[in-house]
């Protein structure tokens, strides 16, 4: 029997120190896919993908990189979604944040080396300019409720912050019950002053990541748009959901809008991840949310914004967990144990 899923591709910050390996360990069958990856970044003078899925060593200050994390994270996530299991339908895709660009091809409408060629383009541009920076702080407690109005105050601190002189700050991505917030160094520490720290760890500044989704970013938005073709586009295979929750359809997608949208509102505008996957649910009712490798970070993201619409009676953190012990509802193929439910 065919099980529906959308797939959900992860962004930066997934691949870490226990995915060292990822490719070489999961996907020793895909070295022709890999090759064109890795003479595509040899022809820019970059080392390999492989060479650095297999190195023996992992170090925060490299691998977070925009021009190194990008391209692994890629590799990784389209290479699992050319895994699934022949009873899955995939019936969408969507991602987070660069996540973006993964699902793009992981839904047909890049090829995978076009894909490649996107990310690892955006994923150096990122890293060469490196404007701003982020940050993660939670609205909701630990029960994963939605707290709207906890929401709005933070929301409401930023923008106060933001309207300071010499100050920059922003809603950067809406991350389930965590808030991504982007700016400039007098921006980021003046909210890191005027909040609370939370579970010993938050407000958490992320290694390497410059203001991703926020005007900062108008720079690297237009080098991507200068070096990069949009005649690489064609239309998807399967639906996609953008970073604003709208759809994309097979067969009735403007490509030339959907080009702007890429190089353009998804680069210096907030992303809503919540709304992207709320709106998969409520649009496709699919059987399963399969979160793509590396990592498993992005399930939290995925499990809060589902509970936050009250998803087939998730209520909370406890109801979640129940419904997973019991009939799996989200599967990250970066959890070993998940994975062999949905692969071949």
């Amino acid at each position: 029997m065919t099980r529906t899923a959308v797939l959900i591709c992860p962004g930066r910050g997934t691949y870490n120190k226990p995915e060292l390996g990822y490719l070489h360990r999961h996907h020793a069958d895909k070295a022709a896919l890999f090759a064109s990856f890795d003479a595509a970044r040899a022809t820019l003078g970059q080392e390999e993908v492989t060479a650095l899925d297999g190195a023996t060593r992992f170090s925060v200050s490299k691998y977070s990189r925009g021009d190194i994390a990008s391209p692994l994270i890629y590799a990784s996530a389209v290479a699992d979604a050319q895994s699934l299991a022949e009873d899955i339908e995939v019936v969408a895709v969507t991602g987070n944040s660069m996540g973006w660009y993964i699902a793009l091809a992981a839904a047909g409408a890049l090829t995978p080396q076009h894909g490649f060629d996107l990310v690892n383009t955006m994923g150096s541009l990122m890293q060469e300019h490196l404007i701003g920076g982020q940050l993660v702080y939670p609205f909701t407690g630990s029960d994963w409720r939605n707290d709207p109005h906890r929401k709005a105050d933070l929301l409401q601190k930023v923008a106060e912050i933001n309207a300071r002189e010499g100050h920059v700050l922003s809603l950067s991505i809406d991350l389930g019950g965590l808030l991504v917030l982007a700016g400039d160094e007098a921006g980021l520490s003046a909210f890191e002053a005027a909040v609370p720290v939370v579970e010993d760890r938050f407000p958490m500044r992320l290694a390497n990541h410059a203001g991703f989704h926020t005007r900062l970013q108008e720079p690297v938005a237009a080098a991507g748009r200068a070096r990069l073709n949009a005649a690489m586009l064609q239309q998807p295979e399967v639906a996609l959901i953008d970073g604003r929750g709208a759809i994309w359809r097979p067969g009735a997608t403007d490509l030339a809008a959907l080009w702007d949208y890429t190089l353009g509102h998804q680069v210096v505008e907030p992303y809503d991840f919540t709304r992207a996957v709320q709106n998969a649910a409520l649009e496709f009712a699919p059987d399963l949310f399969i979160v793509t490798g590396p990592g498993t970070t992005l399930g939290g993201a995925v499990a809060q914004s589902l509970v936050h619409q009250n998803w087939q009676g998730l209520s909370d953190k406890a109801a979640f967990k129940t419904r997973q012990q019991k009939d799996p509802l989200l599967i990250s193929m970066g959890d070993d144990g998940q994975r062999k439910l949905v692969v071949r």
